[in-house]
């Protein structure tokens, strides 16, 4: 009986899903842009698919009128996810840090927050789920990291204090 136990621990283990895997006929509904122009910044991010098929998330940030931000979220039906422990992102960037970030509601305020550096190969981000911080306009909370039971809406921000052209393609999101 314990081995069977522990043989459906490691199924249920090593199993993933796919929270989003971008190709050139994905649809982008449920994904939208939300930008410093919400505080009255002047920050310009956009988003589409990119002729390989891959989601390109690019844009422009300015620091005029205190802003300083873009970010790109995705909302979804609320997914248990406390069978899994991480994130795996399949990203290339142009070298610079961005967020990733996670919401247990779309509702919450605080967003869970985990930093990754790009570069210009593909790179796969592991992120485990309680290295996720709990974060809200630029601030880090006290209060425990991302425990992972729900999930709701799901993120990534560029914001590095600097005027700066930026450019990240994703290629697929999982929960592992």
């Amino acid at each position: 009986m314990k081995m069977l136990l522990l043989i459906s621990t490691l199924i249920l283990m090593s199993t993933s899903t796919i929270l989003f895997d971008f190709t050139k006929t994905s649809n982008l509904d449920n994904w939208r842009i939300v930008d410093d122009v919400v505080m009255g910044g002047r920050s310009n991010g956009s988003f589409e698919i990119n002729k390989d098929g891959h989601g390109k998330f690019s844009g422009d940030i300015s620091l005029e009128n205190n802003g300083g931000f873009s970010s790109l979220r995705y909302n979804f039906k609320t997914k248990d996810v406390s069978n899994y422990s991480k994130i795996i992102l399949q990203v290339k960037g142009d070298g610079k840090t961005y967020q990733f970030r996670v919401k247990s509601s779309s509702k919450d305020y605080a967003s869970y927050i985990y930093e990754f550096q790009t570069t210009s190969d593909w790179l796969t981000i592991e992120i485990p789920f309680d290295d996720m911080y709990p974060g809200f306009r630029g601030r880090r909370l006290r209060q425990p990291n991302y425990e992972g039971e729900e999930m709701e809406e799901i993120g990534f921000l560029i914001g590095n204090k600097k005027e700066e052209s930026f450019e990240l393609l994703i290629d697929k999101i999982e929960l592992k």
